[in-house]
């Protein structure tokens, strides 16, 4: 054993240089030190440091493979997305099925949650990208990944030895190896008593640096040495893009900070000087979503007005006294900076906002596709009006939600379309064939601070009033962001109603909802002098009345086939005996 050390002491000359750099003069005297497996002592060559322990290497290197997120498939019409905003940063811990990204298509807005749990390793389509459904956008590691195999190879070895190093001692027996395969990224005492002791072994991942002895202690934590590396693991030294969540540090002092929610939000509080601390969060978990800021910014609620009054006032008396005793006489920047007004003064431009432009690329789409004509009809409300204004509260208490007119109207619709089917269908005119479906997906237009979103009912001829009056509230509340809309609550409509009497509109000539072949518009409800005739003759009395805009494609639906299911829609509206199907009221 003695020999063999002796020997390994006298290194061949080609490694005079490697045994030079790494004594250290000083160094305690090595002491014999027992190979794994009882080896020769010879040691390989130099130029093949990876040859010397294959076994030990492959396992490490035989790490999992990393998770790859990819644009999903959000709907059978959408091909292509859009990355609005990274809720995540690459070195944060994700959860399974946590917001990992915002998700713009050409039918809706949404978050796309994480498939795995794990470490964001790599963000590959940044924001503002626009990528095919199926695109690799991100990779997720494994949580006791480091820096999430992005390094080259030769640094991820690294890695791995200063792993190896950490749990090895130098002077116990059955340990060579480990330290030898640790010495490039284990601290620089561990390397003096290494090439003390074992001097004939080759530098495996040094590549010739002389080691820094006096910076790190050999029981620091195996972290820091991967730092070196160039993988992340919170240290001091790490890019500040990969120092993981920003959830926890105080920002601003006070806007905020710790309220759960994602860099994009909290900045965009920080410029409209909003307090995330007073905003309740809509998102999973009681995350603050950027829809809640918007609409804090939009509507001056939730304190951010308030906050930044309070913020504006305490500044403007601090500086106060510090132009007291300017003696520069006091010039209004106000006019300098407004000259006298030309052409083109008093305006603004303002970037389109991604849904907009969807709306109106579907509203040219609609127009161009399809012969668009408008029917109108009146219809009178009365009787509607007097049983809902006797059952209202009793309905309320009963099914939780608010009855209105536009239900009732909805309703008629919905039966008056069993005796039309073209209204409900569905024309490939590529194909030459046109489909008529057996239910009715009602879809409702929907007026959102966003714009204008059309999300559907299933299935609507299947329900009663009361059932049609709460899945309207609910796909309505999803919309207006009271709860997640999903891209099968947008995709699947065939017939659309929309509501503009809700913002006192008379008559309207709504666009198809392409490729559905009709849309029905409902006009507000007035009072008005009507003739009415009975057995007894004409009268003129005081009737609620409003009127109904149906749109259609005339290529397949004529004019009098669009009149005959208008006319239907506003008989039923006056006839039906709602009394009954309620169950209640008189």
């Amino acid at each position: 054993m003695a020999d063999r050390s002796r020997t390994r002491r006298n290194p061949p000359p080609q490694d005079n240089d490697t045994g030079q750099r790494r004594r250290r003069p000083g160094a305690s005297q090595p002491q014999p030190r027992r190979r794994r497996g009882g080896g020769a002592g010879a040691s390989p060559p130099a130029d093949q440091p990876q040859a010397k322990n294959p076994t030990a290497a492959e396992p490490n290197r035989s790490t999992p493979v990393a998770t790859e997120v990819t644009l999903p498939q959000l709907g059978e019409s959408v091909t292509e997305g859009t990355i609005t905003a990274w809720l995540a940063e690459v070195g944060d811990n994700v959860e399974a099925d946590q917001p990992l990204f915002e998700l713009s298509s050409d039918k809706i807005d949404t978050e796309v949650p994480a498939p795995t749990s794990g470490v964001l390793t790599e963000i590959k389509v940044q924001v503002d990208e626009t990528v095919d459904v199926g695109t690799v956008v991100a990779l997720i590691g494994e949580q006791n990944e480091a820096g999430g195999g992005q390094e080259p190879p030769a640094d991820t070895q690294q890695a791995e030895d200063a792993q190896q190093a950490e749990g090895a001692e130098p002077s116990e027996t059955d340990s060579g190896e480990d330290a030898a395969e640790g010495e490039a990224a284990a601290s620089s005492q561990e390397r003096e008593a290494v090439a003390g002791e074992d001097t004939g072994e080759e530098d495996t991942g040094g590549e010739g640096k002389p080691s820094e002895p006096d910076h790190q202690t050999g029981d620091e934590p195996a972290a820091e040495a991967s730092a070196g590396t160039g993988t992340y693991e919170g240290t001091e030294d790490q890019p500040e893009s990969a120092q993981g969540p920003e959830l926890d540090q105080p920002q601003d002092g006070g806007n905020g900070s710790q309220t759960l929610s994602s860099p994009l939000v909290r900045r965009l509080a920080t410029e409209h000087d909003v307090d995330l601390s007073t905003i309740s969060g809509s998102g999973e978990g009681g995350r603050v979503t950027r829809e809640d800021v918007e609409a804090a910014i939009g509507g001056g609620g939730d304190g951010g007005g308030q906050q930044a009054a309070q913020q504006e006032a305490p500044a403007a008396k601090q500086q106060a006294p510090q132009r007291r005793p300017d003696a520069t006489p006091k010039v209004s920047p106000q006019p300098q900076r407004k000259p006298t007004p030309q052409t083109g003064d008093r305006t603004r431009v303002e970037d389109l906002s991604r849904i907009r432009q969807r709306i109106a690329a579907k509203m040219m789409e609609s127009l161009e596709s399809s012969a668009q004509l408008t029917t109108v009809q009146e219809v009178d409300v009365t009787r509607v009006m007097s049983l809902r204004s006797q059952i209202k509260d009793e309905f309320k208490a009963r099914e939780s939600v608010s009855l209105s007119p536009f239900v009732f109207l909805c309703r008629a619709a919905v039966l008056a379309i069993r005796n039309h089917p073209k209204v409900n269908a569905y024309a490939d005119w590529n194909a030459g064939k046109v489909t008529f479906h057996e239910y009715v997906n009602l879809g409702i237009a929907v007026d959102t601070d966003k714009g204008l979103l059309v999300p559907n009912v299933k299935g609507a001829d299947d329900l009663s009033l009361a059932g049609l009056a709460r899945a309207i509230n609910e796909v309505a509340g999803k919309a207006r962001g009271k709860g997640k809309l999903e891209m099968q609550d947008i995709e699947g409509g065939t017939f659309t109603i929309t509501n503009t009497g809700s913002v006192g509109v008379l008559i309207d000539t709504p666009i198809l909802n392409y490729p559905e072949v009709a849309i029905l518009g409902t006009g507000a409800v007035r009072k008005r002098a009507a003739v009415i005739s009975d057995e007894t003759g004409d009268a003129l009395a005081i009737r609620d009345m409003a009127y109904l805009s149906l749109t259609y494609d005339h290529r397949l639906i004529d004019g009098a086939d669009a009149a005959r299911f208008v006319t239907e829609v506003a008989e039923v509206a006056e006839t039906h005996d709602w009394v009954q199907e309620i169950g209640y009221g008189s």
